[in-house]
């Protein structure tokens, strides 16, 4: 037998975490570079002793950092794992039972993201022998059922190591999914309490440097030959460029290709920054919040190549996007449960840049004609013509979302990160944010997670100073989303990371408000008022005395507050440049006026409307909704 260490379950598990390193091409970095932490009665004398033994005898081997909320940590590992295109996370500790599930919604973020995480949720005891313990939950017709096992649907891997012996297999096995580019997410490793605090003569082989390649598969021959083939064939192609170009890396081999073909570009809300705003080729965001440009060629398209996406509701406008009957559709994803979807007749299961850089070579010569050429060109023109006009301040006491958006990026830096998940903001985004670096654009919108934008800004943040990088984080957020999860400026403060938060205050929720407009239901239930006891509901002009400046003024923020006014805009534009000239965290307040919107980009998203109403309202938005549904293909292939 070799070599062995006496350890405790915990104690084993950290360690190994501390020896993985992820290898992507020339690239090498340390998997899980840190770990978030939690603790209560469930892992405090487990992970909790374990993080505390090595912070004494060897601070470096597994930096341990502090969140104030379960379900933010996992949303920083998630922020730092974009900013480092997959190849690094954070580990997450929580105790037994809220803990726990206080992760969950995490989890499916991660998941549904394809973005890896590592949660470490305490679970209640193996043994039973305290039974039921605090926190337990307790389902009498299945006694072994634990909080823990709500992770099994939202997690990419899910296991639970009931004995010490379990560990190997199961920190393998997690690792393996956790650096698959085709099957990351959430990866999930539950701990009972008791198992945790047990011993075990642990192989040093276990705790010793293990590489975790990346895999970057090739595309098939015949495949390749095939999707080639119909784009050969083409007249109006268009490219769908989804999160995958970014995670890959490929913006090179996307550039060079779109170059030497003329084949414009749509992206995905993950996709964004695969080409810089200003490439000929960039027509902007596509699909239901995308622009103009992009969905008139999308419309007309005879064949849309996908690479890296996803294809969700809102980049196929719910599969109303592509109306050209004949539309043919190349699927390039290193995901095969991807690239089938939808029906595709022209699958590639490859690695974006791999993929790419093929098609670069087996399309030599091909070029799109000069009069879709045009086309692009005056579309593009049209469309930017556009956003200039919405980022035009309008002297308004209140300005709009827009010519807010307008303000913040006319005073950012080209390389400056603008972080944002959910709400009306996403979708104004997509259209108008001019995306000018690769990892400029992140915007969490798979999930669409109300709550994550301070917390993944951290982690976006974390994974730029990690290298050496000390590029401005900007976090846009609605009041809505802010309410829900704002409690990461505290841990920005205690470790002197730097964020600039601009807090759009109108008082409500802004999009959901607009779709409520849309399908019948008047904005029902989406301002903050007071409740109007006579009427039964919260519709009236009464607006809640709620200080959000004074709120994260108490978290120790330097805060700055825009008053209303014709000045507002010019004084948001100086808040930025201050912030951005300051080394401490600062949170910009501006009032905005909500009914103000960016300029339409006819994009259609399904939401159902009620066949039968008695009010009018609904009446009249059923009837636009079975005209645009009208639209809708079964399937896009």
């Amino acid at each position: 037998m070799g070599a062995t260490r006496r350890m405790t379950v915990s104690q084993a598990l950290v360690e190994f975490l501390a020896h993985q390193w992820t290898v992507d091409g020339d690239i090498r970095e340390r998997t899980v570079p840190g770990m978030f932490g939690i603790f209560g009665h469930g892992n405090v004398a487990g992970i909790g002793q374990a993080l505390k033994q090595f912070n004494v005898e060897n601070p470096d081997l597994m930096p341990y950092y502090q969140a104030r909320n379960e379900q933010a940590m996992v949303h920083q590992a998630v922020g730092y794992a974009r900013m480092h295109r997959r190849r690094g996370t954070y580990a997450s500790a929580a105790s037994v039972g809220p803990g726990a599930a206080n992760m969950l919604t995490a989890a499916a973020l991660a998941t549904t993201n394809r973005l890896p995480a590592l949660l470490l949720p305490s679970d209640t005891f193996a043994t039973r022998v305290a039974d039921p313990v605090l926190q337990q939950l307790e389902q009498p017709w299945d006694i072994g059922l634990t909080v823990n096992d709500a992770f099994r649907p939202l997690s990419k891997f899910f296991d639970r190591v009931q004995r010490p012996e379990q560990l190997y297999s199961i920190a393998l096995a997690a690792m393996r999914v956790l650096t698959d580019p085709a099957e990351t997410g959430a990866v999930t490793i539950a701990l009972p309490e008791d198992v945790q605090a047990e011993a075990l003569d642990v192989p040093v082989e276990f705790l010793q440097d293990r590489e975790w390649h990346i895999r970057r598969p090739l595309p098939e021959r015949g495949p390749l030959a095939r999707a080639v083939a119909a784009i050969r064939g083409a007249k109006n192609p268009v490219i769908v460029a989804g999160g995958g170009v970014i995670y890959s890396g490929a913006e090179d081999q996307l550039r060079a290709l779109v170059e030497a073909t003329g084949i414009p570009v749509g992206t995905s809300q993950a996709g964004g920054g695969a080409l810089t705003w200003d490439h000929p080729q960039n027509l902007g965001g596509v699909g239901a919040t995308g622009t103009l440009a992009a969905n008139r060629l999308a419309a007309e398209a005879d064949v849309i190549i996908g690479i890296g996406t996803r294809y969700s509701d809102f980049t196929t406008a719910s599969r109303t996007a592509f109306q050209n009957p004949d539309v043919v559709f190349v699927n390039i994803n290193i995901s095969s449960f991807d690239a089938y979807k939808h029906g595709s007749q022209l699958p590639v299961v490859a690695d974006a840049r791999e993929a790419l850089s093929e098609l670069s070579i087996e399309l030599e010569g091909f070029e799109i004609s000069r009069e879709y050429t045009e086309r692009i060109a005056r579309e593009k023109a049209e469309w930017d013509a556009a956003v200039d006009a919405a980022f035009v301040p309008s002297g308004l006491a209140l300005p709009g979302q827009p010519e807010i958006i307008g303000a913040v990026q006319s005073t950012s830096a080209p390389e400056d990160v603008i972080v944002q998940a959910a709400g009306s903001l996403p979708g104004d985004l997509h259209k108008l944010w001019r995306v000018r670096d690769p990892l400029g654009y992140h915007v969490e919108y798979a999930f669409s997670c109300m709550g994550y934008e301070i917390a993944g800004g951290l982690g976006a943040k974390r994974g730029l100073l990690a290298d050496g990088d000390d590029r401005d984080v900007i976090v846009m957020v609605g009041d809505g989303s802010y309410l829900m999860l704002n409690t990461e400026l505290v841990t920005a403060v205690a470790e002197g990371i730097k964020l600039i938060v601009v807090l759009i205050q109108n008082h409500g929720y802004a999009s959901i408000g607009h779709l409520s407009e849309t399908v019948g239901s008047e904005r029902f239930g989406t301002w903050y008022r007071e409740y109007d006891g006579e009427a039964r509901n919260f519709q009236g002009e009464k607006i809640l005395p709620v200080d959000l400046a004074m709120n994260a003024r108490s978290y120790g923020l330097d805060v700055i507050e825009i008053e209303p006014g014709a000045s507002a805009i010019d004084d948001l534009k100086a808040a930025v440049a201050q912030a951005k000239a300051s080394e401490k965290s600062t949170f910009i307040h501006i009032n905005s006026d909500p009914l103000i919107y960016a300029p339409d980009g006819a994009g259609w998203w399904d939401v159902p409307v009620p066949e039968v109403s008695t009010l009018e309202s609904t009446q009249q938005a059923r009837e636009d909704y079975l005209e645009q549904q009208a639209n809708q293909k079964p399937l896009l292939g």
